[in-house]
């Protein structure tokens, strides 16, 4: 099942605190990026996150899903209506993912 834009721009305005949140289409999904780096996407109409340590930390009981076959795991934000949650969950994580690459 792939996710609607109804969803993605639900999650979009709760983000729209934060600087450059972007996405990009990816078959029938959305991968989200803050700041240029990957922190999770919109899949089946779910909002996951890399499970980082600092999320780990803010989400300590938060379902684990696979967004995909084949892929790893990552964790199920349920708490979306929260906008104040949201903007400190990918906050305390972009320090912990890797720069992007740089394009050729």
């Amino acid at each position: 099942m792939a996710s609607n834009r109804e969803y993605l721009d639900f999650i979009l305005e709760q983000l729209s605190g934060l600087e450059r949140i972007s996405y990009r289409a990816m078959m029938g999904e959305f991968i989200l990026y803050y700041r240029g780096k990957i922190v999770g996407g919109i899949y089946d109409d779910r909002f996951l996150v890399k499970p980082t340590k600092s999320a780990l930390e803010r989400m300590p009981d938060a379902d684990r899903e696979i967004p995909y076959e084949g892929a790893r795991e990552m964790l199920l934000v349920d708490n979306v209506d929260n906008r104040g949650f949201l903007t400190e969950l990918l906050t305390s994580m972009y320090d912990e993912f890797p720069e992007p690459k740089k394009k050729k």
